[in-house]
């Protein structure tokens, strides 16, 4: 009995040294920041939740990207209660910045850099000022959170702010890894990651490193404008080809898919709200009431394919705090351009497909003359001046039997009894006339 107590106890300390080892999950926040980055950094911080862990630590390198995106990293990171710790190993510029700021810690190598958060447009030039607004706003409470200077994270967005010592009326703020460290934007300085945990009592923990998943690596995928243009393509293309022609086929099925996905991605990255979605929705609706029920192409097509371009623009700039002429007009070449491929597209199909050697594989090429034998209906005029004897009466249609053939026939004016001799007078098609034959 003892020993058996004895087996329980070492079988009950082992697993609570287990469950009592600490853990640490790793991200990377490296390249572009866009959209698809975003998805990623949240799975991080819910499993890392769920997990228990000690600490998330994320090693940053990236010049910057998409403000939208790097807001709703931002988010995700500081709504979690765990120790976030970022590891600037490189550069953390301009949307870089507002993430690493979002850490509870930051730990910078030496020789790196962090600052110049100011909003720009794809060109560089500097956007309006209720965009940097914004921004300010967003780097001052994301520093004022974690305790860090007000004053520098806002001079970082806009120049205007004159930090003594450091910068005048005229520059933005970027910092060095000493002068981050000095100005109390970065917690220490650290060569590498193993210091980093050595240095937050986490060298023992059990490091969990956690890249992308293949479903976000596909989002990211297919969230890029080139792939997103062309999903475009293929779904205009698709319906355009269905409205005009009968049935439900391939061209719409791939349309369909290429659309669905083109949404799904956009939904995911919070690109597309389910208004956009439901206006996709009614816009196939109302096509497929088209090709289905109403011959012909009309209003109901026309309003489906106006809601379902108005959907696909509207899923290319909405969600955007950013959100300006730069933007909108980005989306309307976008849009524009697959729009143009795929009527270009139609144009080829319905020019070249019906020459070519696959095409014709699927259809009758040869045609089945009736001077060759072939006919699709009885021929009767070789029953022209025959006789033959009424079988029913005709008024006027009824059944004769000529050389031996039961045959409908008509009557070209009077009624005739059956059993009456009666002879061919004209043979229209099907269409056998007759009249009674007089002694």
């Amino acid at each position: 009995m003892k020993r058996l107590k004895f087996i329980f106890f070492i079988a009950f300390a082992i697993s609570f040294v287990i469950n009592a080892q600490k853990k640490v999950h790793i991200a990377y926040i490296e390249g572009d920041i866009d959209l698809g980055l975003a998805p990623y950094i949240s799975r991080v911080v819910s499993d890392a939740e769920k997990d228990n862990a000690d600490a998330i630590v994320f090693k940053i390198n990236t010049f910057g990207g998409r403000v939208d995106a790097a807001t709703q990293i931002k988010d995700a990171i500081i709504g979690t209660d765990l120790l976030t710790i970022a590891f600037i190993n490189n550069r953390a510029i301009s949307a870089g910045a507002l993430i690493a700021l979002s850490c509870k810690k930051i730990v910078m190598v030496p020789g790196s850099s962090i600052g110049a958060a100011t909003v720009v447009d794809q060109t560089g030039g500097k956007v309006g000022e209720k965009y940097q607004s914004y921004m300010r706003s967003e780097m001052r409470s994301t520093a004022e959170r974690n305790g860090r200077r007000v004053d520098i994270a806002e001079g970082m967005v806009d120049e205007r702010v004159i930090i003594p010592g450091l910068v005048d009326s005229t520059q933005l703020v970027t910092l060095t890894s000493e002068e981050a460290l000095k100005y109390d934007i970065a917690d220490t300085l650290m060569n590498h990651i193993d210091d980093v945990f050595a240095y937050f009592d986490l060298q023992d923990a059990d490091k969990i490193y956690l890249t992308s998943n293949w479903a976000e690596d596909v989002v990211r995928f297919l969230n890029n404008p080139i792939m997103s243009s062309i999903l475009i393509m293929i779904g205009i293309f698709g319906l355009i080809a269905e409205v005009k022609s009968p049935g439900w086929g391939v061209p719409g099925t791939a349309g369909l898919i290429a659309l669905s996905l083109f949404f799904g991605s956009s939904y995911i990255l919070q690109l597309a709200s389910i208004i956009e979605i439901l206006m996709f929705v009614v816009g196939l609706g109302l096509i497929l009431v088209e090709v289905f029920v109403i011959p012909g192409f009309g209003v109901a097509g026309i309003s489906g394919i106006i809601l379902i371009i108005a959907s696909l623009f509207l899923s290319l700039v909405s969600q955007d705090p950013f959100l300006d002429w730069d933007d909108v007009s980005n989306a309307i070449i976008q849009l524009s351009v697959s729009l143009l491929a795929a009527l270009v597209l139609i144009f080829l199909v319905a020019k070249y497909l019906p020459k070519s050697n696959i095409f014709k594989k699927f259809i009758l090429s040869e045609e089945e003359k009736a001077t060759e034998g072939y006919t699709s209906r009885i021929n009767y005029s070789e029953l022209l001046g025959a006789e033959g004897i009424s079988i029913t009466t005709l008024r006027p249609a009824g059944t004769a039997e000529i050389n031996g053939k039961r045959v409908d026939v008509v009557t070209d004016s009077e009624y005739i009894e059956h059993g009456k001799t009666i002879i061919v007078t004209a043979v229209e098609g099907m269409r056998v006339v007759v009249r009674e034959k007089k002694v």
